[in-house]
């Protein structure tokens, strides 16, 4: 069974170089990936990249926890919405459900990124 698991990622290695099976044709990029090439682009090891990858998911996650926006100069702005309580339908049963207000998260792509495509 360690063979075809082993054999499985080989080839969604493979598929991942080859730009992925996503709808847009890109595939998704590991945070491992993020942190190698940190530190192939920096004079950071990969200890030292990992650290700083995760030092900057830490800080963009609490901000968000905080309902701060976080502003990613070149990339977008992360922002918290408020969510109103609505009515839903559960799937296979058609109940008619009350869904309650909460928070998510949205992403405003920068217009320079945006152009950029």
């Amino acid at each position: 069974m360690a063979r075809n698991s082993s054999k499985k990622a080989a080839e969604g290695e493979a598929a991942g170089a080859e730009g992925g099976t996503g709808s847009n044709g890109g595939g998704k990029v590991a945070k491992t990936q993020i942190i190698e090439m940190v530190a192939d682009q920096t004079s950071l090891s990969k200890k030292q990249a990992g650290q700083a990858v995760a030092s900057l998911l830490g800080v963009v996650v609490d901000a968000l926890r905080e309902g701060k926006s976080v502003g990613l100069p070149g990339l977008g702005t992360l922002s918290v919405t408020r969510t109103a309580e609505r009515q839903g339908v559960r799937p296979g049963t058609s109940e008619r459900i009350t869904i309650p207000a909460g928070r998510k998260i949205r992403f405003k792509i920068a217009t320079t990124l945006k152009g950029s495509f």
